[in-house]
């Protein structure tokens, strides 16, 4: 586990689960490959199996010893919803979660339906915790549906990280979305992004009140491009406080619609 992301948009990592296999054309210069990779064959490294998929139980307690409350990226290095990943295995991260409940998790998947069917059979008849955060990966038009699983998905917190965008999006449903990321390429061999695209969703996230976080333009490195879109910086966070009121009454019973997308905050959480 990380002690400090370099992920703008978290504060750790949390990686109970390493290595991951290629789906979209997000996947085609994955950071987390080019990272694992390099260490591939040395004794004794945590990486030792490259970037092939490992289950690691003894990471699971790990964000019980991190006392003050944190955003936590889970699984940085993979992605909860592998399918070669036991069901057993990812509901023994969602105890974690819960009984850790003083941070906020961040699960970014590409997996979109295997998310939404765990979710929905772990928490049936109502809502994930709010401190849980469900995103999808969204590159480009061609997994646009990954943004329907996430909406049919019993999540408090939905968000969107459009990192690598890879194209236009075009118009997009942002009904039950609380939080949208967009981010360029960087590495070698990185793929470039137009400004229009950017633009596009930000001005959508404006209109319908969806908190907006531009993370960077990417180039060779990270920071290359900067990170200002229209000369400043977009670093907005959706409102968890407000979520949980719209979610729950004095009594505590959870009602039955889902947050509304005006409650994402303008200021960071």
């Amino acid at each position: 586990m990380a002690g400090k992301s370099a992920i703008e948009w978290t504060h750790a990592t949390w990686n109970p689960v390493t290595g991951c296999t290629k789906i979209s054309r997000g996947c085609a210069n994955c950071y987390a490959e080019r990272i694992a990779e390099r260490f591939r064959g040395i004794k004794g490294h945590p990486y030792e199996q490259g970037f092939d998929l490992r289950l690691w139980p003894s990471r699971l307690s790990q964000p019980l010893r991190w006392k003050s409350p944190r955003r936590i990226f889970v699984n940085s290095m993979s992605d909860l919803f592998h399918q070669d990943i036991p069901r057993e295995f990812i509901a023994q991260v969602f105890d974690m979660m819960e009984d850790a409940d003083w941070h906020i998790y961040q699960i970014l998947t590409k997996r979109s339906s295997l998310m939404r069917n765990f979710v929905n059979d772990r928490y049936r008849g109502t809502w994930a915790p709010p401190h849980i955060w469900f995103g999808v990966s969204v590159e480009d038009r061609s997994v646009l549906s990954r943004m329907r699983h996430l909406r049919e998905t019993a999540a408090s917190v939905r968000f969107i990280s459009a990192e690598p965008l890879l194209g236009a999006l075009g118009e997009i449903n942002l009904t039950g979305i609380h939080w949208v990321i967009v981010g360029g390429e960087s590495g070698h061999g990185c793929r470039p992004i137009e400004v229009e695209w950017a633009q596009e969703i930000r001005d959508q996230c404006l209109k319908a009140g969806v908190a907006f976080f531009f993370k960077q333009w990417g180039g060779i490195r990270p920071t290359s491009g900067g990170h200002l879109l229209d000369g400043r910086e977009w670093q907005e966070y959706p409102h968890i406080e407000a979520v949980q009121l719209a979610l729950w009454d004095n009594d505590g019973e959870i009602h039955g619609k889902e947050p509304a997308n005006h409650l994402a905050a303008r200021a960071a959480y």
